[in-house]
């Protein structure tokens, strides 16, 4: 049995991963894995392949626990994993929750890792695993701190994992991603600041680059788009202490005395 496991499949892009996957391989189930069963469940009218929900929060450790148990069981060849499950919180670190800090780490990087762990002994030759990083992957952000650095983690986790794959015949691939209309900016706060960015990313764009990449490209990473990629070679090129100054006058926020 040929499937895909997709996680964050609730919303935004692992929603768009699940339809698009449906579209561009041959799968007999997509397992989607996100909190909200009645978004999963919708999913079922929007594929040919069966969709099979599974409502975790993946922030619990007892979840790869179920997870790893459906896949003994079931035994089923995963051709694609796509870790789409994560969220931002956009504050001053000294003023930022610890709570919300520590479920960014944990959804972001932690359970990324775990998902991709308990998956990888049903992922064969030919298999493909894409982990969703950010353009913030490449540099430090203030007032998004916190997140920055899980989405530094996902890149060096995704390049190191594509490396060690690669004579098992498995990709990996880390797509980073600048502002992309989804519910994150919903979750974010701070809506009245993020109104401003003019340039935001279609969901479907940014993941039909991810898929056209996985498939026609010897890459472990990629980031979507003119704009997007143009920032990249600036956080390459230019010190990261400047590019910091720059987003901070971007966010422009009230600092407190």
């Amino acid at each position: 049995m040929n499937i895909a496991i997709i996680t964050g499949a609730s919303s935004g892009m692992g929603r768009e991963f699940v339809i698009q996957a449906d579209k561009r391989y041959a799968l007999d189930e997509i397992w989607v894995i996100a909190r909200r069963e009645d978004r999963l469940n919708a999913l079922k009218t929007e594929t040919k392949a069966k969709i099979v929900p599974i409502a975790l929060d993946l922030t619990d450790a007892k979840s790869f626990e179920i997870i790893a148990q459906k896949l003994k069981e079931e035994n089923p060849d995963v051709k694609l994993l796509v870790n789409a499950s994560g969220f931002g919180k956009m504050a001053e670190f000294v003023n930022s929750n610890p709570s919300q800090n520590a479920g960014m780490c944990d959804l972001n990087l932690k359970a990324l890792v775990l998902m991709t762990q308990t998956a990888l002994p049903y992922i064969k030759e030919g298999g493909k695993i894409i982990e969703v990083g950010s353009m913030s992957s490449f540099e430090p952000v203030p007032h998004l701190s916190v997140y920055a650095a899980t989405k530094a983690g996902v890149l060096s986790f995704t390049r190191a994992l594509a490396h060690e794959l690669k004579p098992k015949k498995i990709k990996a691939l880390c797509v980073c991603p600048y502002w992309v209309k989804t519910e994150f900016f919903e979750r974010a706060g701070e809506k009245e600041q993020l109104k401003k960015f003019d340039i935001l990313y279609e969901a479907s764009y940014v993941v039909k680059v991810a898929y056209k990449t996985i498939d026609k490209k010897k890459k472990n990473y990629v980031v979507p788009g003119k704009y997007a990629k143009l920032l990249r070679l600036a956080a390459k090129l230019l010190p990261h202490n400047f590019m910091m100054w720059v987003m901070d006058k971007m966010f422009k926020f009230e600092k407190n005395d």
